[in-house]
This record gives C-alpha cells, sequence and structure tokens, in this order.
C-alpha cells in the first residue's frame, strides 16, 4: 500500500490510544472489533483517505494501545472515541464501526448527534434491542460465554494464541484468510495473558453495555443518517435491531462475505461507504 499512514499515541479519557491517520478532508473514525487491531482497515483506508482524513485507532486495551485495567463498557469506549476526536481537533465525524466497535459507535451517535455526521456500523448486534431473534435462536455463539468468564479463557489459551485467531480469522472471511502480514499483527497484537484478557473485557462488559443501549433508546431515537451492513454470519440482525429505533436507516447485506468485510469484500464495502459517507 503506498498511502502515507501516520502513527501517533492521543491521550484520551485516562488511556493514549495508538491511533493511525491518513489523508486529508473531513474525519472518518474507523473502530474495529476482536481479533482486530486498526491494520482491519488496511484495505479501505487508501481510497478512504482520497477524500477524507482516516483515523483509525487500536481500541482501549487492544493491539499497541496500553492494556488497560478496566472501562470496556459501549459507554466508557465511547468517551474514549469522543475524547480521541477532541484531541485531533475534529468538531464532526462519520463513525465506522464493527462488531465490538458498534455499540461505542452506536452510543457515541445517540450522544453526540452534533459531533457524529453520519454512522455506519457492521456486523454486530447493539445490546439486547429487539430485531436479533432470529439469529439468536439457536443462542449466542458460543465463545462469548467462554469469553464472558472472568479469567477462563485467557488461562486456557495462553500459548496457543495463534491457533485461536486463525480459527476466527479463517471462519471471517469463508475460509479465504487474510493477508499473511495482517494476520501476523493480528497474532501478534493478541498473544500473552494481558493482551487475551483486554480482549476479552469486551465480552464481560456486555451487560454494562446493553444496560447502556437499553436506557439511550428509552430517552432518545437515532437522528444521524446511519447505513447497517451485514455478512455472514449476522445478516440483516443489526439492521432490524435499530429499524424501530433510527430516523434514517439504509441497510444492506453483502453477499459471499464472511464477517471480517473490510478484509473479505473490501471493495463492496467501499462502494457502500464512499456514496454513503458523500
Amino acid at each position: 500500500m503506498s498511502l502515507k499512514i501516520e502513527l501517533r499515541r492521543v491521550a484520551t479519557n485516562g488511556v493514549r490510544l495508538n491511533v493511525a491517520l491518513a489523508g486529508e478532508g473531513p474525519a472518518v473514525l474507523l473502530l474495529h472489533g476482536f481479533p482486530h487491531t486498526w491494520r482491519l482497515w488496511t484495505e479501505v483506508m487508501e481510497r478512504l483517505a482520497a477524500q477524507h482524513r482516516v483515523i483509525a485507532l487500536d481500541l482501549r486495551g487492544l493491539g499497541a494501545s496500553p492494556r488497560a485495567t478496566d472501562g470496556y463498557d459501549a459507554a466508557n469506549l465511547a468517551a474514549d472515541a469522543e475524547g480521541l476526536l477532541a484531541a485531533l481537533g475534529e468538531t464532526s465525524a462519520a463513525v465506522v464501526g464493527i462488531d465490538a466497535g458498534t455499540p461505542p459507535a452506536f452510543l457515541l451517535a445517540m450522544r453526540r448527534p452534533g459531533l457524529v455526521r453520519r454512522l455506519a456500523v457492521m456486523e454486530s448486534l447493539v445490546g439486547a434491542l429487539p430485531g436479533a431473534e432470529d439469529f439468536l435462536a439457536g443462542g449466542a455463539p458460543w465463545w462469548f460465554g467462554f469469553h464472558a468468564q472472568p479469567g477462563l479463557a485467557e488461562s486456557v489459551l495462553t500459548g496457543h494464541e495463534a491457533q485461536y485467531i486463525d480459527w476466527f480469522l479463517d471462519r471471517g472471511t469463508l475460509g479465504r484468510g487474510v493477508p499473511a502480514d495482517i494476520r501476523d499483527a493480528f497474532v501478534h497484537a493478541y498473544t500473552g495473558a494481558e493482551a487475551l484478557r483486554c480482549a476479552f473485557s469486551y465480552y464481560r462488559a456486555l451487560p454494562t453495555s446493553a444496560r447502556q443501549i437499553q436506557e439511550a433508546v428509552a430517552t432518545s431515537r437515532l437522528t444521524v443518517p446511519t447505513l447497517a451492513v451485514g455478512a455472514q454470519p449476522v445478516g440483516d440482525a443489526l439492521e432490524r435491531q435499530l429499524r424501530p429505533v433510527a430516523d434514517h436507516l439504509v441497510g444492506h447485506v453483502i453477499e459471499d462475505c464472511g464477517h471480517i468485510i473490510p478484509l473479505d469484500r473490501p471493495a463492496a464495502l467501499l462502494d457502500l461507504l464512499e456514496p454513503f459517507l458523500g
């Protein structure tokens, strides 16, 4: 990739986040999930940076961001993002979230519609809002319970991180895999008990995040233009959750695409994102 990327540590909300910056123009903030880092967006950053200032961070505790003790609930992660934009001098941004990045992106848009110009969310659920019943008919994915039990998953997986991460990368691309350098970066980012603890803290905070989302929709609506993108396995469940609470929602499901949309089908994602972001 010929794109010039600047890596910077930015202080926000009690942490110093690792942030990748590229391009100039209206800000676009990119929030990854598990088991990713900012490099999840590698295949889409160049085209986005042609028209935008792209801000791709390593979420709290993940990647090259320091291993935070706590603060992994969606509201606090939204505060991380809000503070990051302020520290970078941005008074308005489009916010794009996938997987674990979706709930904080949603809450930030709910709480600060004047700050979030547009919202794009992918392959995730937003708390326990109605609409995901079909997706959850057989129960939540097995790893949610495994990751949620304090101390268990990291004690079992330490020393076997590469095999575990590879399973998610293979499954998340329908067997196609991701570029070797990005795979290696993801494995490195999630190697060690502390790195795993931080990753699984997102799952352990899900009940708190769900309460925060429920409280938000009880008193206000999602008023910013919103794009919900699904693939396998989430499909249109996220769109169904957002439909009753959003004023301006467009939904798409990308066919023959795994969960890790920005690496599995980057061109198809950009075809949706670029016109939406304007």
